[in-house]
């Protein structure tokens, strides 16, 4: 019995270790299968491990590359600063050396031009001198005048007989010539002369007007002091109207009397009249027939004619509301720069580049006077008797119609590039290649103030500069387009315009009434400013 209980037990033993047996297998078997899942795995990842290896190698190669390239970069870099400092210190030498040659060339040409203008001066006081010898020569005989026109001039007839004398000083011809003026009546046919050259160079310093069949001591010609003077002038403030209205740059623009009559002129050749009205620029008429570029334009003080310079050696003569030019002034040898009418619409002057300024007769489109200027003539203003003209040599000269010589010269820094005379003939403004204006007191003949900002500079020799009509302003344009206007009464800068000009402003203009301004560039454009 007590076996059976013992191979019981040992049974029961043995079923529960097989049942384990079975279990541990079971288990066992799961186990292997995560193992070889491991096993797989730790394959995939050391697969993955040896590509990042690689690619590492790879791009530890590539940057072991790209710094050897950087290294050589940087020693390039390094050669080509150096060698960039070695050309900054050839090129620092080359400008001091090109400095050194400019101030050379700039001083040999100051002296060429100081010996030109006093061989030219020296010349000028020997044709001075030798028509003094002239006229000392000639101070005590007798020139007989027919009152007769038609007279034949061998015989001396019944007239009138005068005796030339030459005065001290130019003061004292004047006198004189204001004496002779006097006389009731002066025959304007002189046929009987046996000094003709003589008579002719006392008539010049005179002033005779030779008119056949008429008196040159009667009326007088009529002079137009009707041009409207401001009280007041008003500061534009903004660009009311703004056109492209030439084909090139505009070099000179003008108002008529009446203030709603505009003129253009350009480098094209033409032109061109524009009425002001309501704030805003209407074409009004085409002036054709210049030789060249148009560097002046003037009206007559009626406001019928207009005169315009050209580069054609040749000043034109049109009359307002006629397409071609009425007369042709010629006579010059160079461009013209300059054309202004005197007092009265017949008569006017030009001035050039050819060192002469010359008066017309425009009745018979005649030159009734050269002067010899010494220098090249950038602009004239005109009173009745007196001629001022600007000069590229700095000089301002003063010249009398009544007196063969300068009576003047005021020296300015830098060459003059325009004048403008103030309405009462009492100032005078001056813009030059210094960047300044200048306001001259005629009555004194000084310098009174000077005018300069920043930012201010003249852009051309043509630059103009002009008065406001009250002369309580001074009105200039910059090559960098703006507008600068002066305090003429404090000195002080008024204000600055900008905006529509993108190019050198070449001329300004302010009309009579005071109201309105015009500007002209560079790039064609014509401004109206309110």
């Amino acid at each position: 019995m007590k076996w059976q209980e013992e191979e019981k037990e040992l049974q029961l033993d043995c079923g529960e270790m097989a049942y384990q047996v079975v279990v541990k297998s079971a288990a066992l078997g799961a186990l292997e299968s995560e193992l070889e899942e491991r096993q797989s795995r730790l394959a995939t990842l050391e697969a993955r491990v040896a590509q990042l290896r690689e690619a590492r190698a790879q791009q530890a190669r590539q940057v072991h590359a790209r710094r050897a390239g950087h290294a050589a970069r940087r020693a390039a870099y390094e050669a080509l600063r150096a060698h960039a400092r070695l050309q900054e210190a050839a090129l620092r030498e080359l400008e001091e050396e090109a400095r050194d040659l400019l101030e050379r060339l700039v001083q040999r040409k100051a002296r060429a031009a100081a010996e030109c203008n006093l061989r030219l001066e020296r010349r000028e006081r020997a044709k001075q001198a030798r028509v003094s010898q002239e006229l000392k020569k000639a101070v005590k005989r007798t020139v007989s005048i027919s009152e007769n026109p038609d007279t034949p001039g061998d015989g001396i007839k019944e007239g009138v007989e005068m005796t030339l004398a030459l005065p001290a000083e130019p003061h004292f011809l004047e006198s004189e010539a204001d004496e002779k003026w006097k006389r009731s009546y002066r025959s304007a046919s002189a046929t009987s002369l046996t000094l003709s050259r003589c008579v002719d160079v006392v008539k010049g310093l005179l002033d005779f007007k030779k008119r056949r069949g008429h008196s040159i001591g009667g009326i007088p010609e009529q002079r137009y002091q009707s041009i409207p003077v401001c009280v007041a002038a008003q500061l534009p403030t903004w660009a009311q109207d703004v056109l492209d209205a030439h084909l090139s740059e505009v070099n000179a623009v003008r108002f008529g009397p009446n203030s709603s009559l505009l003129a253009t002129g350009g480098a094209d050749r033409l032109i061109h009249l524009w009425n002001v009205v309501g704030g805003h620029l209407e074409a009004n008429h085409t002036l054709e027939g210049a030789g060249g570029s148009i560097t002046s334009v003037d009206f007559d003080p009626s406001g019928s004619q207009l005169l315009a310079a050209t580069y054609n050696q040749a000043a034109q003569l049109w009359k307002v509301g006629e397409a071609q030019s009425k007369e042709t002034l010629s006579g010059h040898t160079d461009k013209v720069t300059a054309a202004k009418f005197k007092l009265t619409r017949h008569h006017a002057v030009t001035g050039s580049r050819d060192r002469t300024v010359k008066e017309w007769d425009l009745n018979r489109a005649y030159c009734s006077r050269t002067i010899n200027v010494l220098s090249y003539c950038n602009d004239v203003v005109c009173g009745d008797h007196v001629i001022i003209s600007g000069h590229n040599d700095q000089k301002i000269r003063f010249w009398d119609s009544r007196v063969p010589s300068c009576i003047q010269i005021i020296p300015v820094q830098g060459r003059v590039t325009s004048l403008s005379l103030s309405h009462d003939h009492l100032h005078l403004l001056s813009c030059s290649r210094d960047d300044t204006l200048k306001v001259i007191d005629l009555r004194v003949s000084n310098i009174r103030q000077v005018f300069s900002a920043d930012g201010f500079k003249c852009g051309s020799d043509w630059t103009k500069a002009v008065f406001s009509p009250d002369r309580s302003y001074a009105l200039a344009g910059s090559c960098d387009g703006a507008l600068y206007i002066w305090d003429v009464n404090t000195g002080k800068l008024e204000r600055t315009l900008r905006g529509p000009h993108c190019a050198a402003v070449n001329a300004v203009a302010w009309c009579y009434s005071g109201s309105h301004v015009v500007s002209t560039d560079q790039a064609r454009k014509i401004v109206l400013w309110h």
